[in-house]
């Protein structure tokens, strides 16, 4: 039977929980997370699910709320706290953070996993790459004192970012990897030691609901996760065709999350009946205010005309005045019309 770890880290929340909290649970699924490992993290991918999910650490943190500088230690769980706080550096907060144990040496990785809207630098105001290279920067020195003492730096743990960016367009299914890399640029030295200490993984799904199926499993996987789908045919999808198992926990978060995106939908319809309503009014408005002032000088033009022709000012006189032949017959007929 799968296992189900996560059950004692989730707390239960209403409906009105917030949309970005309620993926957040999602993607910390124990199920979910050792689909993400397999698929995205190399040194994982020759395991079977079940066996990754025995790796991941029970201590599964999801930072849902910020937590005040200098209170780091308030709640830790063995210094896994979704709140980053070095002292110098700045306070940031991670959304998922794990540790998973790999192989008979039981080799640790630190593992932080980010739900991300956009990936798109001008709605960010900043490439998403060098916020990446920020937080692995981040989970590497944050070990001392923690994950080593001293200079004892080949203890150093290595790290993952995985980034997962929703908003990719109809053929934007990517995942990329950003690493260190190491390149003699003189000499013989052929030294790879430790090259693989760090890395980030942007994963690129795309939200369009008449996506074509990616060939990649996770995307796949994650797309329709997270999608606001029908949740009977959304629970079908997950059981069949990637064996996942309907706990009473995954189920309900994926229930919620249902709820809230037809909430949304909702929402955002209302929003912009409204807004075009209200767009509506304002351009009849204005729309009224200038037919208002043409018509005002319609009206005075002709009933300047018309006060000329009942004194006996003949045609050509009233057009050398600056009125048009067309107003001048237009007067002549309204006036031939109510004798």
């Amino acid at each position: 039977m799968a296992e189900t770890n996560l059950a004692k880290t989730l707390v239960c929340v209403d409906e009105a929980a917030s949309y970005d909290t309620n993926i957040k649970f999602l993607l910390a699924d124990k199920q979910v997370l050792a689909r993400i490992l397999k698929y995205a993290v190399s040194e994982f991918q020759d395991l079977a699910i079940d066996e990754i999910m025995a790796c991941i650490g029970d201590e599964i943190e999801i930072g849902t709320k910020p937590i005040d500088a200098g209170l780091s230690n308030l709640g830790r769980v063995h210094l896994a706290a979704t709140e980053d706080n070095v002292p110098g550096e700045g306070v940031i907060f991670f959304d998922i953070r794990f540790s998973a144990y790999l192989g008979m040496s039981e080799m640790k990785f630190l593992i932080n996993i980010e739900a991300q809207k956009s990936s798109d630098p001008k709605k960010l105001g900043y490439h998403l790459e060098n916020r990446v290279i920020f937080y692995l920067a981040r989970m590497i020195s944050a070990q001392k004192q923690t994950e080593f003492y001293h200079s004892d730096y080949d203890s150093l743990k290595p790290v993952r970012s995985i980034w997962i960016c929703m908003d990719s367009g109809d053929d934007g299914d990517l995942i990329e990897e950003i690493g260190l890399g190491r390149r003699t640029v003189f000499g013989n030295s052929s030294k790879e030691y430790h090259i693989n200490l760090m890395k980030g993984i942007m994963i690129h799904v795309r939200s369009a609901e008449n996506r074509q199926t990616s060939k990649n499993i996770l995307i796949n996987m994650l797309e329709q996760l997270l999608s606001g789908m029908d949740l009977d045919e959304k629970k079908r999808i997950l059981t069949e065709e990637y064996g996942m198992l309907m706990t009473a926990e995954l189920e309900g978060r994926m229930r919620t999350m249902c709820n809230l995106s037809e909430d949304l939908i909702e929402r955002a319809a209302s929003k912009a009946i409204k807004e075009g309503m209200a767009k509506g009014i304002e351009q009849g408005i204005k729309q009224g205010i200038k037919q208002g002032i043409k018509q005002g000088i319609e009206t005075e033009r002709t009933d300047a005309i018309e006060r000329m022709l009942k004194a006996g000012a003949t045609k050509q006189q009233i057009v050398s005045y600056g009125y048009t032949e067309e107003e001048f017959l237009h007067v002549e007929r309204l006036l031939a019309v109510s004798v």
